[in-house]
Formats: structure tokens, sequence, C-alpha cells
């Protein structure tokens, strides 16, 4: 779906959630240092996120639109896929679980 197929509200859905997620890339302070936000600003922010996320879903489903996106981590490789944590066996191979 291209920024021309999106309406307006979820254009700045888009535009309001990559604008926190960067106030809080360059807000997080290094580990041992303390945090410049309050406990409280950073609990709004996780709200606002929640919102957004909500309100995206909400739209999506109106269009008829299946949303089937996941973080996406810098270090992470093209092609990485999901497991899901039932199917993780320690000994017996993924899918399989142990025997005593």
């Amino acid at each position: 779906m291209s920024s021309d197929d999106l309406s307006k509200e979820q254009r700045v859905m888009i535009v309001m959630r990559k604008v926190l997620a960067q106030i809080v890339r360059e807000t997080t302070p290094s580990p041992g240092m303390r945090h410049p936000l309050s406990a409280d600003t950073i609990e709004d922010i996780r709200q606002c996120f929640a919102l957004i996320s909500a309100r995206e879903q909400e739209l999506a489903r109106e269009a008829g639109v299946e949303i089937r996106e996941r973080p996406v981590y810098k270090d992470q490789a093209a092609g990485d896929r999901i497991v899901p944590i039932g199917r993780i066996g320690r000994k017996g191979g993924a899918g399989k679980p142990d025997e005593p």
C-alpha cells in the first residue's frame, strides 16, 4: 500500500509513531545514566504508542487489510523467521518435547 492509498488519519498515525520512536531513541541514556524523562512521561509515551497501534489496527480492519507487521531490529538478518515458543525443544529439536 503506497502512501497515496492511505487516508490522512493513517498518515498522521504513521508520522506520530515515527516521531515518538525517534524521541525515545534520542533521549535513551547510556547504561547506568539517569533517564532525562520522568516516569510519568515515559508511561505517557507508552500509552501513546498503544493508542496509535490500536487505531492503526481499527483503520486496517475497516479497510479490510490484514496487518502482519513485526518489529524489525537493526541487526536482524533478512529472512529470519518466527518460531513459536511452544515449538522450541531443548534436546529433541524444534517441535519435539524432551523425553524424561
